[in-house]
């Protein structure tokens, strides 16, 4: 007797609810654990909200969307930074809609759900996808910018065209990395016949017309500060070494496919299974559809690997995200117009474990780690009492509300979530935060903050040369949210005066 799961009928009869329970569950997974179990919010989010908080057109760390939507959750939440976990669950559940419309497109409703599911477990867009910030918002512009751009080429819809426009000047007011990214559809475009004939009508005047409009100011601040940031090529000596980093690169970008490969193998037929399992049927793809999506799983990855490793970057050019986006997708065309689902309660249990996982792993790091005695985590730093403690005492010493904090970047960026939001001075290098300098910060007064290793808490030495007449006051100790074997943490600080208004 041939047995169906209630997934698979699902499937068949409503993939669309099915696109939206699985998404739902995802999401709610990594919006409610950060808000369960992250005493702080991570290093860079807390930098993104202090960066933000100045509403600059450009800055050293790039675009100002990314920074501008973040301190508009916050703010919206309520000076709370379970708004920014909000806002980068919204950008999730909107790649994976662009993503479900590009494959309903492509391969029809019910393989473009498989793709989906086989999408969400690529571990890049669980945990990673808490720490709202540039490459996190390139994710979806980037799946919008695909789906418009396959229903301008694909389709012949010029009604796209305007979409499209949005989506490349947001991509570009988004991050860096947007401007190479965008070569990749422009190359396709120009290969592929009915690519060029789209661009040989008037539509993409009108689009450029519109990019240029979203990307004046910040084309402008560019012009202004005179130096247009390009890193810089390696030395002959360090080709080797770049050759490596490439090699690793491409490793960091498989291991997180780790849940498709283990999918895909326990839905071999080889492995055996029912004689007659249920299939998902799908009309034949267009021959168009099966280059672009082969095209955009490979090329984001190959060339954001060569550029991230050429240039030294940490990770491949417009982030892990854009780069895996399509492999699920990928995966479903190479599967063929019949996909049979062999094994169909091992593949539900591997599905949820894959999904899961993630989660599972980080909660036990976060209740662990401190028992082992292993490094601290960003996220168990007592934010809100660290923020509290600092603003109340300057205010108590001086009759004035906190505006400007320097010292260690990450505890200043945390105090700068404070209930006055003071300004984030970084000492070290000045000129990459130029809405504060060093003089405007002895004129205005505020907080030097540094990791203190005893109770004596002098300053570090390169913390004491910038401000000479720093007197320190005695360390103050925060409890970890989780203690375990862990020393307390202890914050050497001292209140520069504000100067009297003359």
């Amino acid at each position: 007797m041939r047995f169906t799961s209630l997934i698979v009928e699902l499937i068949r009869a409503r993939p669309r609810l099915v696109f939206w329970l699985a998404v739902s569950i995802q999401s709610g997974l990594w919006l409610l654990l950060p808000l369960l179990f992250y005493a702080s919010p991570p290093r860079d989010l807390a930098m993104v909200l202090a960066i933000g908080r100045e509403h600059q057109v450009g800055s050293e760390f790039g675009p100002p969307l990314a920074f501008w939507l973040a301190d508009l959750a916050f703010r919206l939440a309520g000076n709370h930074v379970a708004g920014v976990y909000l806002l980068a669950q919204l950008s999730a559940v909107l790649t994976f809609w662009a993503l479900h419309q590009l494959a309903r497109a492509m391969v029809g409703a019910q393989h473009a759900v498989i793709a989906v599911l086989l999408t969400l477990t690529v571990t890049v867009f669980a945990a990673p996808g808490v720490e709202f910030g540039p490459l996190l918002l390139l994710r979806p512009l980037w799946a919008l910018l695909l789906l418009h751009l396959w229903q301008i080429i694909g389709e012949g819809r010029r009604n796209a065209w305007f979409a499209l426009s949005i989506d490349v000047g947001l991509l570009l007011l988004a991050a860096p990395s947007a401007a190479p990214l965008l070569l990749l559809p422009i190359g396709f475009a120009l290969v592929h016949p009915r690519g060029r004939r789209a661009l040989a009508s008037v539509d993409p005047l009108y689009a450029l017309l519109v990019i240029a409009v979203l990307v004046l100011p910040y084309g402008i601040w560019l012009l202004r500060g005179g130096v247009v940031p390009l890193p810089e090529l390696p030395a002959p000596d360090q080709i080797a070494a770049r050759a490596l980093h490439w090699g690793e690169l491409l490793i960091a970008l498989l291991v997180p496919l780790a849940g498709i490969a283990a999918l895909a193998a326990l839905n071999l037929k080889q492995l055996g299974g029912s004689a007659e399992p249920p299939s998902l049927h799908r009309p034949p793809v267009d021959p168009l559809a099966r280059q672009f999506v082969y095209f955009f799983a490979l090329a984001p990855a190959v060339a954001g690997s060569v550029l991230g490793a050429l240039f030294g970057f940490d990770q491949v050019v417009g982030g892990s995200g854009v780069a895996l986006l399509l492999a699920g997708l990928a995966v479903v065309i190479l599967s063929g117009d019949v996909i049979y689902l062999r094994r169909q309660r091992l593949l539900r249990v591997a599905w949820g474990v894959a999904v899961a996982a993630p989660a599972a792993v980080l909660i036990t790091l976060i209740v662990v780690q401190p028992w082992t005695g292993g490094a601290e985590r960003d996220t168990s730093l007592p934010a809100r009492d660290i923020a509290r403690f600092f603003s109340d005492s300057f205010e108590r010493r001086t009759n004035k509300p906190l505006e400007a904090v320097a010292g260690d970047p990450h505890l200043a960026a945390l105090i700068g979530l404070g209930p006055t939001r003071p300004h984030w001075l970084r000492d070290a290098a000045p000129e990459s935060t130029p809405w504060l300098t060093l003089d405007e910060f002895a004129k205005v007064g505020g907080v030097v903050v540094w990791r203190a290793s005893d109770t004596v808490g002098l300053p570090p030495a390169e913390i004491a040369k910038r401000f000479p007449d720093l007197v320190p006051e005695i360390p103050r100790a925060f409890e970890w949210m989780i203690a375990g074997r862990q020393p307390l943490l202890r914050i050497g600080w001292a209140i520069v005066r504000p100067k009297p208004a003359p």
